[in-house]
């Protein structure tokens, strides 16, 4: 089993990287394989609803988010990380998220993700931590993803990655979610042993709010 955990802020080694190490060392220690996907520095453009996802099973930006469409492909849980930017989660993250969850909606691909669980972690120095949590769980919300919490919000505090190592709660916060990650792995693993399946999928009914 293995869990990809993103790392949607502007520094590789920053304070969101700190409180993601220390999920992945708790998840390895319950016998869980794991990779730190950075998405990097380099401009992600937003979506442009064009839908050539939808032909050829790709984005028509061939960036990092093809890139990790295909890590994906093999992993079987997904925490994705942020620090707050104004309240709110990173440019980069969001613009990476749309993209990769419209391309696993529209392109044949939803299996990627579907009840597969997901975590949000939030970094902070001071404020901002819970809208922006909210608004990266909806992205597990809409894609039949089961969310993995912990004892309390998945956030760390401080200013530098050494300030973070210093939220004792924090950090406990993050063990506490590696191991509610690698629980709910093994029951699915358990599950599977046991030939439960998945729920039924419907076609989905498209409607407006004018019909």
């Amino acid at each position: 089993m293995k869990v990809i955990l993103v790392n949607g802020g502007p520094h590789e080694k920053g304070c969101i990287n700190e409180a993601l190490e220390e999920v992945s060392k708790t998840l390895n220690d319950e016998g869980i394989n794991t990779e730190i996907f950075w998405i990097g520095t380099k401009p992600i453009a937003g979506c442009i609803a064009c839908r050539t996802c939808s032909k050829t099973g790709k984005c028509i930006f061939d960036d990092v988010v093809n890139e990790f469409v295909e890590k994906a492909k093999e992993a079987d849980g997904f925490i994705f990380g942020s620090p707050v930017h104004y309240a709110g989660a990173t440019g980069a993250i969001t613009s990476f998220m749309d993209r990769v969850f419209y391309l696993a909606s529209n392109s044949g691909k939803s299996d990627i993700f579907l009840f597969k669980p997901a975590a949000t972690v939030i970094s902070a120095r001071r404020a901002g931590t819970t809208a922006t949590y909210d608004q990266l769980n909806k992205y597990f919300g809409i894609t039949q993803m089961p969310i993995i919490s912990s004892r309390y919000w998945n956030m760390v505090h401080g200013g530098t990655p050494e300030e973070v190592k210093q939220d004792l709660e924090g950090m406990q916060i993050m063990r506490i979610l590696g191991r509610n990650m690698a629980y709910y792995l093994k029951c699915i693993e358990a599950g599977k042993e046991k030939g439960i399946k998945q729920p039924k999928q419907e076609k989905i009914n498209f409607t407006s709010f004018i019909r």
